[in-house]
């Protein structure tokens, strides 16, 4: 209970915090980035691949 209290507290804790909410944000936008443009090239080499 007293690492919470800390947690919640603390400029230590609510750094840590922050931090990790930034490293799961930057995740979530890497993964969502990643699939997006994996779709477009998929899609555009399926289009050329029609054009042959």
């Amino acid at each position: 209970m007293r690492a919470l209290t800390e947690l919640f507290t603390t400029d230590v804790g609510l750094m840590s915090i922050g931090g990790i909410a930034f490293m799961i944000g930057m995740g979530v936008f890497f993964v969502r980035y990643f699939l997006r443009h994996i779709r477009e090239d998929g899609e555009r080499a399926a289009a050329a691949a029609l054009k042959r």
